[in-house]
């Protein structure tokens, strides 16, 4: 297994950033849709396998589970060549750092990649909340089953950040999260086979979801899966979740109370915490190494 040392994985990323920069629009828009369903089976497998387990054998361990399943969609997206822009927050800058690429260029890529992975989000959170989280009869009335109704509380639990300090909790776990997500980023850039980056990104992955950080591009999935779900709750359902609580699981709360204060927390962990600060630490070395 080669081993690359941390000047060499900063350098990588920045020629990484240089290159994802250099895309045209609509091949982002492409594969941001792709990395956006991505972390969307991630995001539903956790659904799928952490159901009942935090009633049957404790949060932690439930916990646990959805950590420990999630980090699919991160290995798909770093091996398949999809476009995430949790990690191009990080990736882009670097490449403005070190090879001058202009900061119009990282926004650009931001933009339009971020397009991209609501689109991929959304829509298989649609496939997911119109297949497996539900149950059809002949009739053509749905039932929603034991998963749909995990994912419902996972979109509760995820636009219950309210008023200012709940904007400032989002923001910080957002922080955490892209500080992790990153740094399986790098260590996926310092393998140089599939077993190597498989391991690099699954630890920090699984850490994040498990310690309960927050990120934006499968909150696109997490929230929109509760919403289309919800809409197939029986009386009986509604009655035990709440109808006012229910209420406040919609398109607005999805930005206003997660997605938003979640992608400012995502930019910071992910261009200050490790774009910025990997860069000041290796400079020198990546100069000398240019």
């Amino acid at each position: 297994m080669v081993f690359h040392p941390p000047v060499q994985i900063v350098a990588k990323g920045a020629g990484a950033g240089k290159y994802k920069c250099s895309l045209p629009a609509w091949n982002m828009i492409i594969r941001g849709f792709m990395s956006g369903a991505y972390i969307a089976m991630g995001a539903a497998l956790a659904t799928v396998c952490s159901t009942a387990v935090a009633d049957n054998l404790g949060a932690g361990f439930g916990q646990l589970i959805l950590g420990a399943v999630f980090p699919v969609g991160l290995i798909i997206t770093v091996l398949c060549g999809a476009e995430l822009f949790t990690g191009d927050a990080m990736l882009a800058p670097l490449a403005a750092f070190v090879h001058k690429v202009s900061w119009a260029s990282v926004l650009n890529l931001w933009l339009w990649v971020y397009i991209g992975n609501l689109i991929g989000s959304i829509f298989f959170a649609y496939l997911m909340a119109n297949g497996p989280f539900v149950s059809w009869n002949a009739a053509g009335a749905a039932t929603v089953n034991a998963f749909g109704l995990r994912a419902v509380a996972i979109g509760l639990a995820k636009t219950s950040y309210v008023g200012t300090m709940g904007f400032y909790s989002a923001f910080l776990k957002g922080i955490g999260c892209n500080w992790l997500v990153n740094l399986a980023i790098l260590l996926g850039i310092c393998a140089d086979d599939a077993v190597g980056k498989f391991f690099g990104i699954w630890f920090p992955i699984m850490a994040f979801v498990s310690i309960g950080f927050e990120h934006c591009v499968a909150n696109m999935y997490f929230i929109p899966a509760g919403i289309l779900t919800s809409g197939y709750l029986n009386a009986e359902q509604v009655a035990t979740i709440g109808a006012e609580k229910l209420a406040g699981l919609n398109w607005v709360t999805m930005w206003t109370s997660n997605v938003i204060p979640v992608t400012i927390g995502n930019i910071v962990g992910g261009m200050l915490f490790v774009g910025v600060l990997y860069w000041i630490a290796f400079k020198k070395e990546i100069e000398a190494l240019e």
